[in-house]
């Protein structure tokens, strides 16, 4: 067995934040916020923990390392939260750099070990709080405090610039016209239907998803709209941080951009966290009873597309694919046979993943941790050798996924474990099949 002291990475933002830090200081912090932002929850979570160990078999990092029970759940929750309770935050700053280390990069808060908990504890919710101690302690990996600080200080994670992202979209409109003559991207357009949220890297490395999202929305015939104005980006590294305050902040400019065009929903394009963000944890900390404006995932909306017959393809894609089901639209959402309709409608063949659905093993790129960049690199890779195994069993080429992170995720898994396989978005395999004009 080994433990989180054998296997410290270096990073600039966590050695800078314990540089000046100090065991009364760090009392303090943890003191206060149990006090102030933890309750009843945590304090059933921790005392009715069996520690027995169910929990285990849920985590690809537990599962990855040979079953080293360092990285169970449980183990995690014990070396971070339940040792900060019990000690009252009486601990050193070195300790503190191995439990951000733990909570940053060696859990991303996928939820599938609450599954496997006989009395249903949370450990994604109680690393959540792991990090948000850290967080006001000072002590983030640098990647990932990074992103949060460009989102705060830009409303966008990417520093893209108020016109540079109006370009972006003229720009896409412009060359989707040489192929749909009648396409328009209509910005700032008030009442439409549909407000299409995309995150951060959509304008700035995948613009293809924003071409294809304007192309399917021409054909299905969608009264839809996007914003000109800052609140545009729904990604959210705020809320993987413990950033609560920014996060708060900016899916409150979110649901207010969709306000202010009087939208009659927003569809949020394929991404998983940022859904988890608008739909889950944002709303919630702003106190939200009910959405300001509803919200669904593309997932829903391409579903909703095909019952209505408004998606016509010329064909299925005839390779076989497997499914990625990424874990906050399936475990936080119960998109998985949503997913399959869609998938099955598409695609000839489908060859499923073991184990799937709502039990499928996450990318390991989620929560943040891809975002905790390259220090941790080798941490992602080494701590789902699960995934490679899963992926290469299925005996296709040919992933569905649709959700940012998973993307980047098992893109890094494939190369990785040399595995020869490619990852499409949903949109990528509409606007390969779908029917276009002839000109």
């Amino acid at each position: 067995m080994s433990t989180i002291a054998d296997r410290i990475v270096p990073d600039v933002g966590l050695e800078a934040g314990i540089a000046g830090l100090t065991t009364e200081r760090i009392q303090e912090v943890v003191n206060q916020t149990l006090k102030g932002e933890t309750g009843a929850k945590l304090k059933a979570y921790k005392e009715t923990c069996m520690r027995c160990g169910l929990c285990s078999q849920g985590c690809h990092f537990y599962m990855s390392h040979d079953q080293d029970p360092s990285y169970s759940p449980v183990s995690k929750a014990t070396e971070t939260m339940y040792e900060l309770i019990d000690k009252k935050g009486k601990v050193t700053p070195e300790r503190i750099y191995q439990m951000a280390q733990i909570a940053f990069t060696e859990c991303n808060l996928c939820k599938r070990c609450a599954h496997y908990c006989p009395v249903g504890i949370d450990i994604a919710y109680i690393m959540t709080m792991v990090r948000r101690i850290c967080y006001l302690l000072d002590v983030v990996p640098q990647y990932i405090r990074d992103t949060a600080h460009s989102h705060s200080s830009t409303m966008n994670q990417m520093w893209i610039k108020d016109d540079e992202w109006i370009d972006s979209l003229q720009w896409q409109e412009d060359e989707a016209r040489d192929e749909f003559p009648d396409l328009r991207i209509p910005l700032d357009k008030e009442g439409a239907d549909v407000y299409y949220s995309v995150i951060g890297p959509e304008p700035k490395f995948r613009t293809q998803l924003i071409y294809q999202a304007a192309a399917i929305m021409n054909a299905a015939g969608i009264d839809w709209t996007m914003p000109s104005h800052p609140g545009w980006d729904n990604s959210d590294m705020c809320m993987y941080v413990g950033d609560f305050e920014n996060m708060g902040r900016i899916k409150r400019a979110h649901y207010e951009s969709a306000q202010k065009l009087r939208v009659k929903r927003i569809v949020m394009g394929e991404c998983g966290h940022a859904f988890r963000s608008i739909y889950d944890m944002g709303n919630r900390w702003l106190g939200y009873k009910e959405m300001p404006v509803p919200v669904i995932h593309a997932i829903e909306f391409y579903w909703d597309l095909i019952q209505e017959g408004k998606i016509k393809i010329t064909h299925k894609y005839e390779k076989p694919v497997t499914i990625q089901d990424p874990c906050n639209v399936i475990r936080g959402r119960g998109l998985m046979d949503k997913l399959r309709d869609v998938v099955h409608f598409l695609c000839e063949e489908v060859v499923e993943m073991t184990p799937n659905r709502e039990h499928n093993y996450c990318c390991c790129a989620g929560g943040g941790v891809i975002n905790c960049g390259p220090p941790f690199k080798n941490t992602r890779m080494e701590g789902n050798r699960v995934k490679a195994d899963q992926l290469r069993n299925t005996g296709v080429k040919d992933i569905v996924i649709p959700c940012h992170n998973c993307h980047g995720g098992i893109e890094d898994i494939i190369g990785y474990y040399d595995l020869g396989m490619h990852g499409k978005f949903i949109g990528d395999i509409i606007y390969e099949l779908m029917e276009k004009p002839e000109l």
